[in-house]
């Protein structure tokens, strides 16, 4: 039977797969055999054999943002000095060695340091600036402890003099610093150098809107954050109210306290003296939970004191009331 003439039928949905479409056309520059394709890979190639970037890139796998950087000779041999924690040294290419620069190659050598040379345009990326004079010194992040590990040293020390004289056993008996709001680091550093010269078992810190242990603070420490550990919390009120439910008493400085710093009579007993921040001083939750506010009698005329030189005076005071407490029982 012939065929009926007449237009051809269509598919009529019974392959619908074949009408199925591709999705987006792609941008000329991902099509291979597109001239824009070939013009970006040309200035990827370009862009690639360009000596800044290239600096910059190999600078970046030595750096980052938090990144603590010692840069210029007479900061970086100072850190040297202090047995700042290091982990790499960076020399300029081809620069003039001094005085200086010899014994900086002589410590980090004794330190085991890492020695790279760099050439200008590296060194001024990885110090993020030109006035390196050519030195840069990597520091390592600070190792901070945790405030329970501070607290269980600090308590089986005192406990193992307890059978000693009187004297050496009150003045075994724990004692921390609290910093609430101290942001300079070099502060930082100066307390850190207080507390470990009157024996104290820790500094605590907050984790916000506080300074942390750099290399400034490490510094102005003159080595002792080697020696006296460091503690960070998250909230320093609960700190030193789970201080306080194992037998701790805080001591806040204040110039509006009710008594004079070591004559609080919590000065014989485990400890917490907090200090606050010049100008602001102790924030108002922290105030709440102290024991006892204490001042340090000072002129009229002058407003408050730098919390460094605050709290050399509160330690030397709370040594003072131990050694006399210990003078009275004989």
């Amino acid at each position: 039977m012939a065929n009926k003439k007449g237009p051809t039928k269509g598919s009529g949905g019974k392959h619908r797969n074949k009408l199925r479409g591709r999705g987006p056309t792609p941008k000329a520059e991902d099509r291979v055999y597109h001239k824009a394709y070939k013009a970006r890979q040309a200035a990827q190639r370009r862009q690639a054999a360009d000596p800044r970037l290239a600096a910059r890139r190999r600078a970046d796998r030595f750096t980052s943002d938090s990144d603590d950087l010692v840069i210029g000779r007479n900061a970086v041999l100072e850190a040297l000095r202090v047995g700042v924690p290091a982990s790499q040294l960076y020399l300029a290419a081809r620069m003039e060695h001094d005085d200086r620069t010899r014994e900086i190659v002589r410590l980090a050598g004794q330190e085991g340091l890492n020695l790279l040379e760099a050439d200008r345009l590296e060194m001024n990326r990885i110090a993020r600036s030109g006035n390196h004079q050519g030195v840069v010194l990597k520091v390592q992040p600070y190792q901070y402890a945790s405030l329970q590990s501070l607290v269980d040293r600090a308590e089986k020390h005192a406990a193992a003099l307890e059978g000693a004289d009187q004297a050496t056993k009150i003045a075994a008996r724990p004692l921390f610093i609290a910093l609430d709001g101290v942001t300079d680091p070099q502060n930082l550093g100066a307390v850190i150098r207080s507390a470990a010269a009157f024996g104290a078992s820790g500094v605590v810190l907050p984790e916000r809107r506080s300074a942390s242990v750099t290399a400034a603070a490490w510094k102005v420490s003159a080595g002792a954050a080697a020696h006296l550990p460091v503690a960070r919390v998250v909230n320093l009120t609960k700190a030193i109210q789970g201080l306080k439910e194992r037998g701790y008493y805080a001591v806040g400085l204040d110039g509006a306290g009710t008594t004079t710093v070591g004559e609080t009579g919590f000065e014989t007993d485990p400890l917490v003296v907090v200090l606050g921040s010049e100008g602001k001083g102790l924030s108002r939750l922290v105030r709440e939970s102290c024991d006892a506010l204490a001042s340090i009698p000072i002129s009229s005329s002058v407003e408050s004191l730098n919390a460094s030189v605050a709290a050399g005076i509160s330690l030397y005071a709370v040594a003072m009331a131990r050694r006399r407490s210990t003078s009275q029982t004989k």
